[in-house]
């Protein structure tokens, strides 16, 4: 699902990993190329995890902080 902020658009992504799910997003340009901005922790259910890839894209185009996951991916 493509979602617009403002003048952006992002599409947020989750995927799952073993018995939890992991967010992401993709920044889409006015060029048709998008830019991921990574995978950004475990999640205990997929709602949860699309909520923060949204949380996390529009805290991202607005310039502000972004989000801390409640569990940090493994190196």
């Amino acid at each position: 699902m493509i979602i617009y902020h403002g003048r952006a658009a992002f599409e947020p992504h989750v995927t799952r990993n073993g018995n939890s799910f992991v967010a992401t997003a993709s920044i889409l340009g006015e060029d048709g190329n998008s830019t991921s901005l990574g995978k950004w922790g475990f999640f205990a259910d997929e709602d949860c995890a699309m909520h923060f890839a949204i949380q996390s894209a529009t805290a991202f185009i607005e310039g502000d902080e972004l989000p801390v996951p409640p569990a940090d991916l493994p190196a």
